[in-house]
């Protein structure tokens, strides 16, 4: 069915597992467990049906004394030997010729039953409990066993399998996943006996009864089993997200191009274009609760009919043909009723194994892979001495998440034993490979490596690795002690060989000046640490296992220059007698190797010592010659980007990084959000007031559901009045009752249909229209914030899109249907309580003791559908933290062979969640015991109290049954209404996070009042002293002290390395950000003094990778300028400038070309003359040009240079260059490292100066 589809994964490829395959982990005590617990359950749904025999036969021992009571009022009648005698002794006749019995006993009666209720009870109680614990304690087993079997299967994968899967991924499927596995086998499948079997047994009990009654309201029942089904089905609604999902889309690609809507001021339009979009949500969540009312209103209405129908014809056979008594009609007619709900409530079971059998599709599917590279397996040679030779004989590779980038192409090398050689090469070239392919993480795909002439595949793995020692460039710590750190490196390490270690890695003297010494512990990833201070800790982790062979993957190449001058005196030290291989990345860690070998595109090239490679003038010269320029210029280290030059390309770019970088940010958020959940639920006062002015709409449906609430007590009393028809003697006066009170059902049923709808549709439109303001306030909020505010990675576009499109709709669940809710429920107590108090407070006040249990039970029976996931979840915070931290630094583990420490570890903290769930099983159990077997236990009190008044105070037996149905009806309808509507406090929190983020004042408000305009605006730009670092890194000093100014008209080019504060520079002149220290000065006045959206209309921006939005190219020009509505004429000027003209004329819909989400639909070089055609039509007084030409061919980056130099004639201009030959003509130049500025002239005076430019120029490297 349809509703299955909610819980589908996006890919599914894994063939879908059979439903009882889910019980494969079952070990023969499970079996037996469950067993059991589905008899209990079969036992128990036949309870209900039971009841009703009981019921009934109350029902007639009530009528018959009824009927008694009526003869004997006759003063000339009395009771002898239990018939009915005239005083003179003869026997009474009645006018059907038949004697009439006497003597009903009504108490001993009442008292009988009661016991019957009150054994049913128990019975209830002790069943549902087994069925329950049985059934949750077994799946706690499997689930525990299926989550040990899949993690160690997990980390036996070898490391390729990572590659092709991310980490983030791999987490939500060890929690998640395997959650909705454990739903699907635990208690709904037995909830789902005990409804299968309460249908079966309802029947029977109507057959046994009365088979023709029976069939007529079979004949109607498959329409209450569809109203409920249909129900179940209305509230899985994906539809709504997916009509919000244009709206989302908008919200996405505005929040993750916010620079280029501030830039351009373009806040206000796509606000509107946001409300726009949002008019299809706000219909269909119309259409949702108007169809949610209808079906609602069906279901109601058809109850009623077939209670109509089934009284009418019930009440002939009971009184025409005799062949049913008055008890029997009950028990046939609710029997059949009773089956058909039940029917229709098993039906979200079902999605629940359908879940659980998507989820175990991709569960099973790894456990039963066998990996290609086995680190558990004990085959392979494990070789007596190891000298340590390596070679590679003509080995092809290429990662397995991306086959059809080739890494290496057949290299071939020897690494001697005992030498040091250094690998070195343009990024990309495969050095890191190698590495990983002596270690053996992947196989090669052609050709084979060998240590001292064995192919390390013939090797045993764990033995290989405990020979190598690995120190990479960002050494990964674990979560733990700096002892527990080094220790990793050979488990059985005494504390002596650890001091050892540290002392070799030069490390001891920082460690002993921490407070705790080796016991202080590191932090989440060694988050508490100094970089130097981690990598001194990796190293002595990698000399703590006595290596043969050591791999120093560019192991200084994060740290200063301080720290890498020890780090490298540690590795000097710990070189000595092993074989070395260190990927090289600052040629003076090289210099001193034994070997280097050069690598480009796959292949060694070259071989030997540094002298001989210098007068070879291949690669290793290049990157020399490269390198050497930094330093000389600037007494600092070399600037950051010149180093990138020579490092990590491989990496980056691979799947893995990735996979690790998403890892990292879905595993912070936990901390992350900690201070987010300190949210002050929002009062309700706050969010009805934004749902003001749909007043009307909201009286409607709080009418509509007053009108629902009182349906229920009349129910009761029509239902206690037809009970009373019995006792009637004249028959005449018997059938117009009846037919009075079948035709009231119908009229009742009519009424609840609209009035059921009228709630649904009110509360709906009103919910909507509230959405839709909170939806558009909430966005308009978030673009008035500071750039600033979106690095935070808490306020990502995609987390910022999510809280928009659920956070909205939580808060609706706060206002509208729970209004009507509470007046649902309101009406409905107060209806029946006043039914109750009229007819016998006496008994009123019995049945009301037992109602708070009977509300609870129905909260607790409501929660069972819902089920106890979250409590799960938190428990298995712990273990995740575990799991998280072991997939995602699967290669250092794997190097240091600890795979079965870390799932070792991990089952040890599934012990305590697994406990807490089989305790859990119990304390579950016992509490639906007791929801289940109240409502027996209040029948038993209130039913025999009730034959009591009916004795002693001659009370008539309708109203027993009137107050009773009326208290118990409504105590199950209350619990029942509390937990649909949706979660009233997580509402409160979500309308409290988003007031938070209406009522955040921005620290650069772009209002329209707030700082000065002037109106002849020259264009005169000067940086004094600025200092700045962004808000989310303020460890990374970006300007340090940059002093730079600009006449109106000249340019200004910046260039340098990449990370020296150029493109920074240009975001404070926006004031997308504000200077920590010193000002940037506009026309001489302090840019915070300037009205924000003034000053952005006077720039206009290219930058590198252009922003497109998706829409035509015309509205993409005209979005330059969006403080009025441009004309084409403009439009066409604009593209004429940018020589853009003629490409669009040769389009089929020329400018109104739609240019695809981000501009997919057009080349680099066409965004870009766009982008330059966006700025002209500003007529901005400032140009601002970051590297506005790097990412394009000669061709077009000649065809654009030339727009760019025409649209820079008579305005300020700052460029950002990237190419020189792009900036020789500016007015300044300005080289920039490590946030300030080294040098600036002309280009004919800085060539002259023989310094920093004129190296890059000579050189002609790029500088980015």
């Amino acid at each position: 069915p349809s509703f299955f589809s909610s819980c589908n994964r996006k890919n599914n490829p894994a063939a879908s597992v059979g439903f009882f395959e889910l019980f494969r982990f079952a070990s023969r005590q499970d079996s037996v467990m469950m067993v059991v617990g589905g008899v209990c359950a079969l036992l128990h749904g036949a309870a209900s049906p039971l009841m009703l025999l009981v019921y009934g036969m109350m029902t007639d021992t009530f009528v018959a004394y009824e009927l008694e009571v009526q003869e004997l009022a006759d003063p000339n009648k009395t009771c002898q030997n239990n018939t009915i005698w005239w005083i003179n002794q003869s026997i009474y006749v009645t006018p059907e010729n038949t004697t009439m019995d006497c003597g009903v006993d009504i108490e001993t009666q009442m008292t009988m039953f009661a016991y019957y209720y009150i054994g049913i009870g128990l019975g209830v109680l002790i069943l549902s409990y087994f069925q329950i614990a049985l059934w949750v304690s077994a799946a706690a087993r499997q689930v525990q066993r299926i989550r040990k079997t899949y993690f160690r299967k997990v980390m036996r994968m070898e490391i390729g399998w990572f590659d092709c899967n991310s980490v983030g991924e791999l987490n939500t499927r060890i929690s998640d996943d395997i959650n909705k596995i454990n739903n699907a086998i635990a208690d709904q499948v037995s909830i789902f006996i005990e409804r299968i079997s309460t249908f079966v047994f309802g029947f029977m009990v109507g057959f046994i009864g009365g088979w023709k009654l029976t069939v007529v309201v079979i004949a109607v029942s498959p329409l209450i089993g569809l109203a409920a089904g249909l129900m179940a089905v209305a509230r899985l609604t994906g539809r709504e997200l997916a009509a919000y999902a244009k709206a989302g889309a908008v919200a996405d690609e505005v929040l993750s191009a916010i620079r280029t809507v501030a830039a351009f001021g373009g806040e206000d339009k796509e606000v509107e274009r946001y409300d726009r979009n949002l008019e299809e949500a706000q219909s269909w969540g119309v259409k949702k609760g108007s169809i949610i009312g209808v079906f609602q209103g069906y279901l109601w209405c058809i109850i009623f009919l077939c209670y109509a129908l089934a009284f009418w014809y019930g009440s002939k056979l009971v009184i025409e043909t005799k062949e049913l008594s008055p008890g029997t009609l009950i028990q046939v007619f609710f029997g059949v009723l009773m089956a058909a709900m039940n029917l229709g409530q098993a039906s979200p079971c079902l999605e629940a194994f359908a879940c659980g059998r998507a989820a175990a599709s991709t569960i099973f599917a790894t456990i039963d892979r066998e990996p290609e590279i086995d680190c558990f397996s004990e085959e392979g040679h494990k070789l007596d001495r190891v000298t340590g030779d390596i070679e590679f004989h003509d080995v092809s590779f290429h990662y397995p998440s991306r086959p059809d980038v080739t890494i290496l192409d057949h290299l071939s090398m020897v690494i001697k034993a005992g030498q040091n050689t250094a690998f070195v090469g343009p990024s990309g070239s495969g050095k890191s490979t190698t590495v990983q392919l002596i270690q053996r993480f992947y196989n090669p795909k052609e050709g084979k490596v060998t240590l001292d002439g064995h192919d390390v595949r013939g090797l045993n793995i764990q033995w290989l690795r405990s020979l190598i020692g690995v120190v990479e460039q960002e050494p990964t710590l674990f979560a733990t002690t700096i002892a527990e750190n080094i220790r990793l490196g050979r488990p059985a390490v005494s504390m002596e060989d650890i001091t050892a270690a540290a002392r070799e890695a030069n490390a001891y003297d920082f460690i002993m000046g921490l407070p705790q010494k080796f016991d202080t512990l590191v932090g989440e990833g060694g988050g508490q640490m100094s970089g130097g201070q981690k990598q001194r800790i990796a190293i002595a982790r990698a000399l703590v296992r006595r290596p043969r062979i050591l791999l120093l993957d560019m192991a200084t190449s994060a740290l200063d220059n301080h720290s890498e001058a020890v780090v490298q005196k540690a590795l000097d030290t710990a070189r000595r007698g092993r074989t070395t291989i260190s990927i090289a990345h600052r040629l003076s860690t090289v210099r001193s190797a034994d070997v280097i070998i050069g690598f480009e595109h796959g292949r060694a090239v070259e071989h030997g010592t540094h002298s001989q490679l210098l007068e070879r003038q291949g690669v290793y010269f290049t990157l020399v010659t490269l390198q050497d320029q930094g330093p000389d210029a600037a007494p600092h280290k070399a600037p950051a980007g010149t180093e990138r030059g020579f490092s990590r390309g491989s990496y980056n770019t691979s799947s893995r990084y990735f996979s690790i970088i998403t890892y990292h940010q879905s595993h912070k958020k936990p901390g992350e959000e900690a201070p987010e959940q300190l949210v002050e639920p929002a009062p309700v006062l706050r969010v009805l007031r934004y749902n003001r002015p749909e007043w009307p709409y909201m009286l409607l449906g709080s009418l509509g559901a007053a009108v629902n609430g009182s349906v229920n007590p009349i129910y009761a009393i029509l239902f206690s009045q037809i009970l009373g028809t019995f006792a009637m003697q004249d028959l005449i006066q018997q059938r117009e009752q009846i037919d009075g009170i079948c035709i009231l059902f119908c009229i009742v049923a009519l009424v609840s249909f609209f009035s059921q709808f009228l709630q649904g549709y009110a509360f709906a439109k009103s919910g909507e229209l509230l959405t839709r303001r909170l939806r558009r306030a909430g966005f308009q909020a978030m673009l008035r914030q500071e750039v600033g505010w979106f690095d935070d990675p808490g306020n990502s576009p995609g987390a910022l899109t999510t809280r928009l499109a659920t956070d909205a709709s939580m808060v609706q669940g706060a206002t509208g249907s729970q209004i009507g809710m509470i007046v649902n429920s309101l009406t409905n107590i107060g209806a029946s309580f006043i039914i109750a108090f009229y007819f016998s407070w006496k008994l009123t006040l019995v049945v009301m003791c037992f109602l708070p249990l009977i509300g609870l039970s129905g909260v607790f029976q409501a929660k069972m559908l819902t089920g106890f996931a979250t409590e799960d979840k938190k428990a298995m915070e712990a273990a995740g933290q575990v799991s998280g931290e072991a997939l995602s630094n699967i290669r250092t583990i794997a190097g240091l062979s600890q795979e079965s420490a870390f799932v070792a570890s991990y089952e040890q903290q599934l012990e305590a969640p697994y406990h807490s769930a089989l305790r859990k099983a119990n304390v579950y159990g016992v509490c639906f015991g007791f929801a289940q077997c109240v409502i027996f236990m209040a029948y038993a009190a209130s039913f025999r109290y009730g034959g009591y008044l009916v004795t002693a105070e001659g009370l008539h037996y309708i109203v027993v049954f009137r107050v009773i149905s009326a208290v118990v009806i409504s105590g199950t309808a209350l619990g029942k209404a509390s937990s649909f509507t949706p979660d009233y406090a997580k509402a409160k929190i979500a309308a409290g996070q988003f007031f938070k983020l209406l009522d955040r004042v921005p620290t650069i408000s772009t209002g329209p009042s707030h700082g000065e305009k002037w109106d002849n605006f020259k264009g005169e730009v000067e940086f004094r002293d600025c200092k700045f670092t962004y808000p989310t890194r303020p460890d990374v000093q970006v300007l340090n002290g940059l002093v730079v100014s600009v006449k109106p008209g000249q340019t200004l080019a910046f260039v340098g390395s990449s990370g020296c504060g150029k493109s920074t520079s240009v975001q404070l002149l926006e004031r997308f950000y504000d200077p920590d220290e010193g000002q940037v000065l506009i026309d001489g006045r302090p840019s915070w003094s300037v009205n924000v959206a003034f000053l952005r209309a006077q720039m206009g921006v290219v930058s590198q990778e252009p922003v497109l939005f998706d829409c035509s190219i015309a509205e993409n020009i005209q979005y330059g300028d969006n403080l009025r509505n441009a004309s084409m004429e403009e439009i066409v000027n604009a593209s004429k400038k940018a020589f853009l003209h003629d490409f669009v004329m040769t389009l089929p819909d020329k400018y109104e070309t739609q240019v695809g989400a981000q501009g997919s639909q057009l080349s680099r070089g066409q965004k870009q003359r766009i982008a330059i055609a966006r700025a002209i039509l500003r007529n901005p007084k400032i140009l601002l040009l970051d590297e506005a030409t790097s990412a394009l061919d000669t061709e077009s980056e000649k065809t654009v240079q030339d727009a760019l130099d025409q649209a820079r004639r008579g305005r300020t201009c700052l460029v950002i260059a990237h190419r020189l030959s792009t900036i020789q003509s500016a007015d300044i130049i300005a080289v920039m490292a490590q946030g300030v500025i080294i040098e600036k002239g002309t280009h004919d005076e800085l060539m002259a100066r023989k310094g920093a430019y004129y190296s890059l120029v000579t050189t002609g490297a790029p500088i980015s």
